[in-house]
C-alpha cells in the first residue's frame, strides 16, 4: 500500500513525519468470519480490555470457540447473561442473530455493497451504530476509503500531526478529509499512528 501512503504524503505533506515514522499502511488483519467480529464488537463496547476479553472468552466458550447465528438463537437469554454480558449486550447480540438469519443484515454478500449501504444494515442492529459499522468495513471488508469523523482518537491524531491545539470538530473534520480520496481510511490509519507514535520534531 505504498502508494496508497505516498498519496497521503503528497496531498497533505504534514503526515510525512508519521509515515516515516511507522512506514507503509499495516492494519490488523480481519478477526475470524464476519459474524463472530460484529459480536466481540458489541462485546468489547465500553469495557477495559482485560475485562472485555474475559467476558469475550466466555461467551465463546458457550460455543465451542465459534459463535453462529443458529447456535445464539437457541441460547437462553439468562446464559448469555451468565457470562458476563449485560442485558442490553446480551440483546443486542441476540438482534444480531436474528437479523443476519433473516437477511436483513446480508453477511454473505456484504463485500458486494457500497459503503453507505453497508452502514445502513448493520446500524440496523441493536447496538451497532455508524463507528462500529465502519470499524468492520475498514478491518474486515478492507475498503480503503473511509473516514470515521466521530473516531476521537482520529480526530485527535490528525490534531497532533498538524499542530492543532484542539482538535477538529466531526463536520470540520468531514471536508477536511477529502483531499485524501480515494485512500481515506489510510489517513485515518495514521492519524491513530499518530496518537501511539514519538513523532520527529519539525
Amino acid at each position: 500500500m505504498k502508494e496508497a501512503s505516498d498519496l497521503v504524503a503528497r496531498v497533505d505533506p504534514a503526515f510525512k513525519r508519521v509515515i516515516d515514522a511507522v512506514g507503509p499502511y499495516n492494519p490488523r488483519p480481519p478477526q475470524a468470519d464476519y459474524f463472530n467480529a460484529l459480536a466481540a464488537s458489541i462485546v468489547f463496547q465500553q469495557l477495559a480490555g482485560r475485562a472485555a476479553r474475559a467476558i469475550h472468552g466466555r461467551f465463546l466458550a458457550l460455543y465451542d470457540g465459534h459463535a453462529s447465528a443458529e447456535a445464539i438463537l437457541k441460547t437462553p437469554l439468562e446464559d448469555l447473561r451468565a457470562v458476563g454480558l449485560s442485558g442490553s449486550k446480551a440483546a443486542s447480540i441476540v438482534d444480531l442473530a436474528m437479523k443476519t438469519s433473516d437477511g436483513t443484515v446480508p453477511l454473505d454478500r456484504i463485500e458486494e455493497l457500497a459503503d453507505d449501504e453497508v452502514v445502513k444494515h448493520l446500524v440496523a442492529v441493536r447496538g451497532i451504530g455508524r463507528w462500529t459499522a465502519e470499524m468492520f468495513m475498514i478491518f474486515q471488508l478492507g475498503r480503503l476509503d473511509v473516514w470515521p469523523v466521530d473516531d476521537f482518537a482520529v480526530r485527535k491524531g490528525y490534531a497532533v500531526i498538524h499542530g492543532l491545539i484542539e482538535s477538529p470538530l466531526p463536520k470540520a473534520l468531514e471536508q477536511l478529509g477529502d483531499i485524501y480520496r480515494p485512500y481515506r481510511t489510510v489517513a485515518a490509519w495514521y492519524c491513530w499512528r499518530a496518537t501511539d507514535t514519538v513523532l520527529p520534531e519539525v
